[in-house]
């Protein structure tokens, strides 16, 4: 009877619930297949992810390692090492920051553009190929949120 309530309160019902485990099965899948594709190439998603933030930086600028630990939601110790595990594999390079000596700014490779851009076309298909069901889902909430806030 508890849980009842509760569901009237939030304005859940079943097809709520399965639209939303139906949104994160696709997302884990994404996030399967986006580990996949890493490791298809001799690298892991997070580094994928670490590389993505980095291109997606402006050419006349660097990402730092403390950037780096903030989209990625790490430690700053953990960054770093990611960063020497990326640097091992001549995938980016460290610098001492012009404007900032303690700041250690980031870029890629050329062997690390050239995974990337070769993962990045892989990923970009995947989601145009699973874009609909997003799409979908996405309409689904927003018409429910207009019903409801009648």
């Amino acid at each position: 009877m508890e849980l009842k309530r509760a569901e009237r309160r939030y304005h859940l019902a079943t097809d709520d619930y399965a639209r939303l485990a139906a949104f994160r099965f696709a997302l884990r899948k994404f996030l399967r297949f986006s580990e996949t594709a890493a490791a298809g190439v001799g690298i892991t998603g997070q580094h994928y992810q670490a590389m993505l933030i980095m291109r997606a930086c402006p050419e006349d600028s660097r990402v730092t390692i403390n950037e780096l630990a903030q989209q990625l939601m790490l430690k700053h110790n953990t960054a770093v090492e990611l960063v020497d595990r990326l640097a091992r594999q001549d995938l980016v390079t460290r610098e001492a920051s012009s404007g900032d000596r303690r700041k250690v700014e980031l870029a890629l490779t050329a062997r690390g553009r050239h995974i990337l851009a070769r993962l990045a076309a892989v990923h970009r298909r995947e989601l145009e190929r699973m874009g609909p069901l997003f799409k979908r889902f996405f309409a689904e909430l927003s018409r429910q949120e207009r019903t409801r806030s009648r």
